[in-house]
């Protein structure tokens, strides 16, 4: 009666699991980025005050982000804390000059994703 068709009762369950003999336990731990590792440990202290500014000047009327003031952090640290800005926010980012710019006004969400970094967040300007 049921020729050429699939039946849909669901089916019965897998006879073998393929992934039973495999064990997680004996792995060995994955490498940790010593950037990453700066930034999480560092908001128990203060790393230095940051000018969070507005800026349209010399780009077409877009408006940019920049924070800068940085004092005393690397190239590959400031590039990780531009990741997790970008995260925050959804938007384009880059690190230019030793500064931090972020596409569109995202002065508040700059200013948390630092505070929580351990910076001083201070918004300058307009």
């Amino acid at each position: 009666m049921n020729q050429g068709k699939v039946p849909m009762d669901g089916g019965s369950g897998l006879a073998q699991n393929p992934f039973a003999k495999l064990n997680a336990s004996g792995l060995p731990e994955g490498p940790q980025s010593p950037a990453a590792t700066k930034i999480e440990a560092a908001p128990g202290r203060n790393r230095g005050r940051v000018d969070i500014r507005r800026e349209t000047g010399g780009r077409a009327g877009k408006t940019v982000t920049v924070a800068d003031g940085f004092i005393g952090i690397a190239s590959p640290e400031k590039e990780q804390l531009a990741k997790r800005i970008r995260a925050a926010c959804g938007t384009g980012g880059t690190v230019k000059e030793g500064r931090i710019e972020m596409q569109g006004d995202h002065r508040e969400t700059v200013a948390k994703v630092l505070a929580a970094a351990g910076f001083l967040p201070v918004l300058a300007g307009g």
